[in-house]
């Protein structure tokens, strides 16, 4: 078996793949309750002869199938957790949820569930076929979506053992994905008072309520006196209920910070517990600060993304229907106003593109509304930032990771959106689920065939670590919890 014919045997299992994806997209389960999409992995895998282990990394949805002995050792990471509240009609230009307040796959994670299984599938076939050393590794990766599974997963050494880690993300363009994330810390801030009448006694009370509205209003004074690329966000979680003429005994807010590095995450952390413990002795209250979970940011290995980006380039774009085409136009109408939605959609990669590269690409895409070409890669260029995070940056120090994006969705559509969930069970989503699928498992038979390759990318890891090793910022005593039990 060469390269092509392991791309026609991906085509061969799409029906398999898509339907794995479609399943999971109406699973539509949340962080680390992920049980039916778990299953219906595992259940894939099994039946195309891979040893299934699970659970794993102490996260009850988390696992990983193994193909072949010896090294190299190759690890795919496979999300599939969908997000609360987005819960949104297939193939519809129009907001139709199919549940009141139900969940929905926001973030394209059953897509991204169906390409890794396929690349995995596909590496497999190749080694046995071709009766070569080495291993795949499939790793089932839960609660991406505010809960960093990755990063209780690297805590108890899951990823330990690799040579190289390979992920991609469903998005509006086929890129390269070599992105500096922020890394964060989730924390959840819970206040008891004292309940009492507020009309009748209410100096006997102590109002939870009311610290939860100080510190947020201390948060928002720090915020002037913080790096500019740091984030502090929240989500008041336990207003303390629903009767006003009761001074409220109970109430809990929800944090998210972020910054470029862990160091910066922690100093913004404590300076925020010294906001919370303040509001608590303004108001008589106790705080109980919870850790919730945190991710690192993510440690760069170009060499490794411009194999992927070699195999990218390999592969023949989805050519697109008039129908796929005419549904993509209805569902940009539906998108933010925009003078350039193709720039938008290419201004996160500014950084890693120069400007003349940006608008060039821009100009191809004028007028279109799916994307239809590759954006440049520089092997030796700089990487950009988004101020978004990624738990795959905790697999990033402890082996050499690299991701790529493809287009499986209207330009311009925004993340996290009815739109995206719209979108993630269409051809259009699938046929970018297939071409991620061919490009993974490209590049991980040229890191089995030439080890040499993966030494390279280990020397440039080693390089970017100087010295540095990886610790999870996860207190050891901290489980996984599910997003319904922060509520």
């Amino acid at each position: 078996m060469d390269k092509q014919q392991m791309y026609e045997y991906l085509e061969e299992k799409k029906p398999v793949l898509t339907n794995l994806s479609d399943r999971i997209w109406e699973y539509a389960e949340t962080a680390f309750e992920e049980f039916q999409s778990a299953a219906l992995i595992q259940d894939v895998l099994r039946n195309h002869d891979f040893t299934v282990e699970a659970p794993i990394g102490k996260i009850k949805t988390a696992f990983c199938g193994t193909y072949g002995s010896g090294r190299p050792v190759i690890g795919i990471l496979a999300e599939f957790d969908a997000l609360n509240g987005l819960s949104q009609k297939a193939h519809s230009a129009v907001q139709q949820p199919l549940v009141h307040s139900g969940n929905g796959h926001g973030c394209g994670h059953n897509l991204f569930a169906g390409g890794s299984v396929g690349a995995a599938l596909a590496v497999k076939e190749y080694l046995e076929t071709n009766h070569l050393p080495g291993t795949i590794k499939l790793f089932g990766c839960p609660g991406e979506e505010g809960g960093s599974g990755k990063a209780f997963m690297a805590r108890e050494g899951v990823f330990q053992g690799l040579d190289a880690a390979l992920a991609w993300h469903p998005m509006e363009v086929n890129a390269i994905f070599d992105i500096e994330f922020l890394a964060n810390y989730q924390v959840l801030y819970t206040f008891k008072g004292k309940a009492a009448h507020a009309a009748a006694a209410p100096h006997l009370g102590r109002s939870a309520l009311d610290a939860v509205e100080l510190m947020d209003v201390g948060a928002n004074y720090l915020r002037e006196h913080i790096i500019s690329d740091a984030r502090i966000h929240y989500a008041i979680t336990n207003s303390g209920g629903y009767s006003p003429n009761v001074v409220q005994s109970s109430a809990s807010v929800l944090y998210l910070i972020r910054a470029p590095k862990t160091f910066q995450v922690e100093e913004i952390y404590q300076r925020i517990n010294q906001i919370a413990q303040g509001a608590a002795m303004m108001t008589g209250t106790d705080v109980q600060i919870d850790f919730i979970k945190a991710c690192a940011e993510v440690v760069p290995n170009r060499f490794l993304s411009n194999i992927l980006y070699e195999n990218l380039k390999q592969q023949k774009l989805p050519e697109y229907t008039p129908e796929e085409l005419s549904f993509a136009q209805e569902i940009a109408k539906t998108t933010p106003p925009s003078e350039d939605r193709a720039l938008d959609s290419l201004n996160r990669f500014r950084g890693s593109l120069s400007d003349e590269e940006i608008h060039r690409c821009a100009g191809q895409l004028h007028g279109k509304d799916l994307c239809d070409i590759i954006l440049p890669f520089h092997k030796e260029g700089q990487c950009a930032r988004l101020t978004m995070s990624s738990d795959v940056g905790d697999v990033s120090w402890n082996v050499p990771t690299a991701q790529i994006v493809t287009a499986c969705y209207a330009l311009g559509t925004p993340e996290h959106s009815w739109q995206l969930v719209s979108q993630d069970k269409t051809s259009i989503g699938h046929k970018g689920m297939i071409l991620a699928a061919k490009a993974l498992a490209g590049a991980a038979v040229d890191l089995l065939e030439k080890p040499e390759l993966v030494e390279k990318a280990r020397q440039e890891f080693e390089k970017r670590l100087d010295g540095q090793t990886y610790r999870c910022a996860i207190p050891n005593d901290v489980v996984p919890k599910p997003i319904r039990l922060l509520v």
